[in-house]
């Protein structure tokens, strides 16, 4: 069975190379009981945009679950483009086609009806979109539109493994230098907690049309690199970076991870771009860093079921500080919690808590948020904070948030000791869509826990509420959060 399924997608993704030359999938469909499921709420084909006599070529559409207290099956659909194109979207459910919304709003996007549930959007470069129905956010589609793929690797390198069927996880520490998922569903049942370690000076690679069953653990490695368009298919976690530096995560897509995205503990020089991922389970974050340093994140679309990402100091078995964190062209969306998180753990047993420090949020759209600071720092743990910039972030879909929450706090939950200053903080070039009401902002608030664990300087540039400019005196509540 195994050998057929493997077959099958490989004879696709053939087919497609002979007869395209500017689009490429992802990934090819697969069985419901092996890989994710397809979903039947909506059809996605696409053609080049100067070619409207070109036949459609079809695009899967795959299933997701998004939004932990009520979970609910919305569907992406994921290709590559190098040229101009044109998508023409089915929309099986009940709504309209009238009232199609195009997100984030900033690109511009309109979408051009066909029929009452057909339509076609034009799109000259890669965006990773939302299309919503009617308004509707919890079955929406998304669009998820890639750069093509560059690097492709093939399991006949030399020092490469084949991932079919390893006799044991010792074949991963012994010198690889490429471990291949080729198209296919890949389950390591007889690993230990499903989980892949990979060694110094490795590459894994996810061809188009792999589904991997398992996290990958980078763990007191470096120089190591994961790409391609390949699934992390309901991981525990989807990628662990620990004690390890140089480490490149590009490109692939994670599915419903238990806990977190990607996680970072005391690593240094990572990046992380161009990954999608969608949530619904209580804990699974985005990306969260744990006293990591020289960090970049770039061109992700993230929705979460809790924070989109989170930058604390020490937790666990993780010490030292957070330092360097550049985090850009991102879309965050959080169904719960936090699009930002900073600050919330540190190591409250030292006689001065960890400094985080250097970090820059920008070029980003917040496409929800709803009971929350959408840009938090909340400090807690002796933690010192400094130098954090947040630039040209394009907010909306809020429901009942704050824009931004400056706290220095002591939570029961989390903390063990209040945190110690916020200085230096900077907001520039932040609106909010004039599309949200009014009532549904809450002001940002700016809270010292005493006098001696305070905020002190943070600076207001060009923030603007709708059509009207951000007013502190309407806009900020400040007080004690003691």
């Amino acid at each position: 069975m195994r050998r057929r399924l493997v077959t099958l997608a490989m004879s696709v993704f053939c087919l497609w190379l002979n007869a395209q030359t500017t689009v490429s999938f992802s990934f090819s469909p697969l069985p419901e009981k092996d890989g994710p499921v397809v979903s039947k709420d909506y059809s996605v084909e696409v053609r080049r945009a100067d070619a409207p006599a070109e036949a459609w070529t079809e695009v899967p559409v795959l299933r997701c679950h998004v939004d932990t207290r009520r979970v609910q099956e919305a569907a992406f659909a994921e290709f590559d483009m190098a040229e101009p194109v044109e998508v023409r979207i089915t929309n099986h459910r009940k709504e309209q086609a009238e009232a199609v919304d195009v997100r984030p709003h900033n690109r511009g996007l309109k979408a051009e009806r066909q029929n009452d549930s057909t339509v076609v959007l034009r799109l000259q470069r890669p965006e990773y979109l939302s299309l919503e129905f009617g308004g509707e956010r919890l079955h929406n589609l998304h669009l998820l539109v890639n750069a093509p793929l560059t690097e492709h690797h093939t399991p006949d390198e030399p020092k490469a493994i084949d991932w079919v069927a390893p006799n044991s996880q010792d074949v991963f520490v012994q010198g690889a230098r490429l471990i291949y998922f080729g198209p296919g569903v890949h389950k390591p049942k007889d690993l230990p907690s499903e989980e892949i370690k990979i060694p110094s000076n490795c590459t894994v690679y996810l061809a188009p049309g792999a589904i991997v069953k398992a996290r990958l653990i980078v763990d007191r490695a470096e120089n190591v690199r994961i790409v391609g368009r390949g699934i992390l298919d309901h991981p525990l976690r989807g990628i662990e970076i620990t004690y390890s530096k140089n480490v490149l995560v590009d490109g692939i897509t994670v599915l419903n991870p238990a806990h977190y995205t990607v996680f970072g503990g005391q690593s240094e020089n990572i990046t992380i771009r161009n990954i999608k991922s969608f949530s619904a389970r209580s804990w699974s974050d985005g990306i969260d860093l744990m006293c990591c340093k020289q960090v970049r994140v770039e061109n992700c679309f993230l929705r979460t079921s809790d924070d989109c990402i989170a930058l604390y100091n020490h937790r666990w078995w993780y010490w030292g500080g957070t330092e360097d964190v550049d985090v850009k062209r991102c879309i965050f969306w959080p169904d719960v919690a936090h699009p930002v998180n900073i600050g919330s753990h540190g190591d409250d047993r030292a006689p001065q808590g960890e400094v985080l420090s250097n970090v820059r949020i920008h070029d980003c759209d917040v496409l929800y948020g709803r009971e929350q600071g959408l840009l938090a720092i909340q400090c807690g743990d002796q933690n010192i904070i400094r130098d954090v910039r947040f630039d040209s972030i394009r907010i909306e879909g809020i429901q009942k948030g704050r824009v931004f929450d400056l706290r220095v706090l002591f939570s029961e939950k989390y903390n063990r000791a209040p945190g110690g200053s916020i200085d230096d903080i900077h907001f520039d070039h932040i609106t909010v869509d004039a599309d949200t009401p009014e009532q549904n902002l809450m002001p940002s608030r700016v809270e010292d826990y005493d006098a001696d664990h305070r905020v002190h300087r943070y600076t207001l540039g060009d923030i603007r509420i709708g059509n009207r400019p951000f007013d502190p005196a309407r806009d900020i509540v400040r007080g004690l959060s003691k």
